[in-house]
């Protein structure tokens, strides 16, 4: 669908209001003392934050789809307001769900409508927008399970998130050290060096994993180095355009994180969790000590097998939770029971589960459904299903997040749409110890080295392909797929009923190539995205 003249117009007029206030975050260099004292204050006023967001963003907005929504279940404010009052925030959520008042994760993705009864929704990809975003950065999501959707960066958003950004870097001690981000663009790596020269910090570093040509991506190039002008002119200091490190030359980024703890004592590196693994494996194959990095890893599950990976190296490991649409959800426990336990950042978050059925699969899961609660939020959020499911508890662990009022821990974090493909499933958890613990185990290399795919046969019939990295040695290749079946038989459950259907149908096949990666440098245990 061709963009329209007036879409380019308005976005570049509020592309042109973004730079022009620009210097005022930029000269923002807010406190740690007033960051927390900001976080407190959140908390302390969580339904009142999410009354206000429902007025100001909701029932006032004829665009919202859940105006339509919440006028269909005859709720108006005061009903949200007494609701609140008799069964806190968390009970009003629940209710308004129970009468329909929700957005699953495919009619928030656009790949569905949203129907509930005679009402019948198909919400345009800007209805989820706050409307009170004026001054924005456009960007995208990761779009892992599907298009990415346009996130706006809006100045009022990013100066709401700046608390909580300068709070976790307290948390986990990474403040006044050399941190850098090997991510690519559109400009996730751009955001955090925004709010990094808002919190005062300046060894700020940005690799990137693919070099940007001006052809393809021009409108990010030319708006990227427009934003880093700003920042200069702004007094943020001279930031550089990112770094080109590709994927294969990890040992770059651990040579890097040795040479800044040699001068600073200490040094942060964020990634996904495979780019995090990749250097950490670099610095083990060439020798390198990690005693001293902090190596921060998101956008996919940190499994147990990855975690001992990284740690081995010498380097501290944290997990980190988000999504474009709300940036920081959970931030790892310093106490943690295993390799994905974060707390919930409930500050300018709620969340409920609903159970839902995995499509194509008898296997129903708890789902999170997120709701915002500052008005600032990019998008708007209420009751919103995310593709994601886990365990929710307020178990005490004694860890700073607890002493600062975040008691909700979140864990076991995995995504139900990464568990179906095409008729034939496996569940998440199951895949990973095949991929992360079995086959590494008996063939060597990592986990990095192996993954499942899918494809369709010149029948119709779905394969399952298990990549396997060139490097590896592999004797017989008959004999490695009666490896996996057997691992998967001795799993038992459902992976074991995958075991029995894959022999009869000779689905299995192995195919000698690199694991692919997505276009934000995730590496997905199982690979459902459709060739071209």
């Amino acid at each position: 669908m061709p963009v329209q003249r007036d879409d380019v117009i308005s976005e570049l007029a509020a592309f042109a209001k973004f730079l022009g206030g620009l210097h005022r975050l930029v000269r923002r260099r807010m406190s740690v003392a007033e960051a927390l004292s900001i976080i407190q204050t959140r908390l302390d006023n969580r339904e009142a934050n999410f009354l206000t967001s429902l007025e100001g963003s909701v029932y006032t907005n004829p665009r919202s789809p859940y105006r339509a929504l919440l006028a269909m279940a005859g709720c108006t404010i005061e009903d949200v307001r007494e609701l609140l009052k008799n069964e806190g925030l968390d009970g009003t959520l629940t209710r308004l769900r129970t009468e329909g008042v929700y957005v699953s994760f495919e009619e928030f993705k656009g790949l569905t409508p949203i129907v509930r009864g005679s009402l019948h929704l198909e919400p345009a990809p800007g209805d989820f927008d706050n409307p009170s975003a004026q001054r924005y950065f456009s960007s995208t999501t990761g779009g892992s399970t599907g298009t990415g959707r346009r996130v706006r960066l809006d100045l009022k958003h990013l100066e709401a998130v700046l608390p909580t950004r300068i709070v976790v870097f307290h948390v986990q001690g990474l403040t006044g050290i050399p941190t850098a981000a090997w991510m690519d663009l559109p400009p996730a790596g751009l955001k955090g060096l925004i709010l990094d020269i808002a919190a005062g910090e300046k060894s700020r570093h940005w690799f990137i994993t693919r070099d940007f040509g001006w052809k393809r991506h021009a409108k990010y190039r030319a708006a990227t180095h427009a934003t880093l002008m700003a920042i200069r002119l702004a007094g943020g200091g001279k930031s550089r355009w990112p770094k080109h490190v590709p994927l294969e030359r990890a040992v770059t980024l651990a040579r890097w994180c040795r040479d800044q703890v040699k001068i600073h004592g200490a040094c942060m590196m964020y990634s996904s969790v495979s780019g995090i693994l990749r250097i950490a494996i670099a610095a083990r194959e060439n020798d390198i000590d990690m005693t001293g990095v902090i190596l921060r890893g998101g956008g996919e599950p940190p499994t147990s097998a990855k975690v001992a990976q990284i740690v081995a190296s010498g380097a501290t490991f944290y997990s980190s939770y988000a999504f474009s649409e709300v940036g920081t959800v959970g931030s790892s426990c310093l106490n943690a029971t295993g390799p994905n336990d974060q707390h919930f950042m409930e500050d300018h978050l709620a969340m409920i589960q609903a159970t839902r059925k995995v499509p194509g699969f008898d296997v129903e899961v708890p789902a999170f459904c997120f709701t915002s609660l500052l008005p600032t939020a990019a998008k708007m959020l209420l009751n919103v299903e995310s593709d994601d499911y886990g365990s929710v508890d307020t178990r005490p662990c004694g860890c700073t997040w607890e002493k600062l009022g975040f008691s909700v821990h979140i864990r076991d974090i995995r995504s139900f749409r990464k568990l179906t493909g095409e008729g034939i499933t496996l569940v998440g958890s199951d895949i990973e110890r095949v991929l992360d613990q079995f086959l590494p185990g008996r063939y060597g290399g990592s986990a990095l080295d192996y993954q499942f795919a899918e494809e369709e046969d010149s029948r119709g019939f779905t394969r399952i392909i298990i990549r396997v990295a060139p490097h590896i040695v592999v004797p017989d290749e008959r004999k490695m797929i009666e490896f996996v079946l057997d691992s998967l038989r001795q799993l038992g459950g459902g992976a074991a009923v995958a075991e029995a259907a894959w022999r009869r149908a000779n689905t299995l096949a192995i195919r000698r190539e690199i694991p692919a990666m997505t276009s934000r440098g995730k590496l997905l245990p199982l690979d459902i995205r459709k060739a071209g």
